[in-house]
């Protein structure tokens, strides 16, 4: 199914998004729940926002969609300045509570024509523009029903088209998989990557790394308020020191505790471990690969054959665990 969101040109701007040095704090002499966070959202971006509970992703989001005041620094979207005109920001982002939050004592469609209302939408525009969403989301037969009578994979569906009723230039999504089926959160996926296919930016918050991995063109990794990391998937994973292992069996006549102290002495290696007899994992800073030539010196120097060679690569989990640590919240 192809998805066209169409955009509105006029509130296309180098920066979609863009988040200036935003502190937050509930309490005066408290710490800061947002503490000095910068980034950019380019049109046709989506971002993601990475981070434990109570890291500060969810009240950025809250600052950014007009819900909290900041105590400083600045959010522009599309342009405006959410904190100078909340109403113009309202009119050109969509937000997607991780909560259902649909009108209950209405149906589908109704839902989708009165938030066209809301944002001005003359009555022939909303009632086509809402036969189009839900053409384009699968709900064309759910149109007349109730949404108290639909689970929570349909219910997403309409949130999302309901967000999408006046044509935003930022989606806001907070854990929008969440309680999701398979099949219902391969379908958000297909409707995230198709918003910004035609120029939505889409800033997503979740916990979860494999749906970060996949969505994400860029992760940003927050934790007590502060903006960690923020780079491409691959390149976060890429930099993560002493992740990288290398996994070497080994046959021939030696001893193993003298293999294993010169693997150790190899460059880039921060330790090894023996996992059997001539068999080891390596434990590594520099990507596996960057050893294969000194490990074969090793294995012919001391009249060894190499018989099994695996590597295990980072993954963002690491990178976000080594930013964060591993302790509960």
């Amino acid at each position: 199914m192809t998805l066209v969101w169409d955009i509105k040109p006029a509130v296309r701007t180098q920066s979609a998004l863009a988040v200036r040095d935003l502190v937050k704090r509930y309490q005066s002499a408290g710490p800061a729940a947002v503490d000095g966070i910068s980034f950019d959202v380019s049109p046709g971006e989506i971002l993601v926002l990475l981070g434990p509970n109570g890291a500060g992703k969810s009240t950025t989001l809250d600052i950014a969609t007009t819900r909290l005041p900041a105590t400083s620094g600045s959010v522009h979207v599309a342009g405006i300045d959410v904190a100078a005109d909340p109403t113009g920001a309202r009119a050109v982002f969509a937000t997607v509570s991780q909560r259902p939050n649909l009108d209950r004592s209405v149906t589908v469609r109704q839902n989708l024509t009165m938030h066209g209302a809301y944002h001005g939408m003359p009555r022939r525009d909303r009632h086509a523009r809402a036969d189009e969403l839900l053409d384009r989301f699968g709900l064309a037969d759910r149109a007349g029903a109730r949404t108290d009578t639909l689970s929570g994979g349909l219910g997403q569906r309409v949130m999302i088209a309901r967000g999408l009723m006046h044509r935003p230039a930022v989606v806001f999504l907070d854990e929008p998989s969440t309680g999701l089926d398979v099949q219902s959160r391969l379908f958000l996926y297909d409707l995230l990557a198709g918003m910004a296919a035609e120029g939505a930016a889409v800033v997503v918050t979740t916990h979860d790394m494999a749906e970060a991995e996949q969505l994400a063109q860029r992760v940003a990794v927050i934790d007590h308020g502060r903006l960690l990391a923020l780079d491409t998937p691959a390149r976060l994973v890429r930099d993560v020191p002493g992740s990288s292992a290398l996994s070497v069996t080994l046959a021939g006549a030696a001893d193993a505790a003298a293999i294993a102290v010169a693997l150790e002495r190899l460059p880039g290696v921060r330790a090894v471990e023996s996992t059997g007899d001539l068999e080891f994992r390596l434990h590594t800073d520099v990507p596996a690969t960057d050893l294969l030539a000194a490990l074969r010196d090793v294995v012919v120097l001391n009249g060894l054959t190499l018989q099994a060679l695996t590597t295990e690569t980072p993954s963002l989990q690491d990178v976000f665990l080594r930013l964060t640590g591993r302790e509960l919240r």
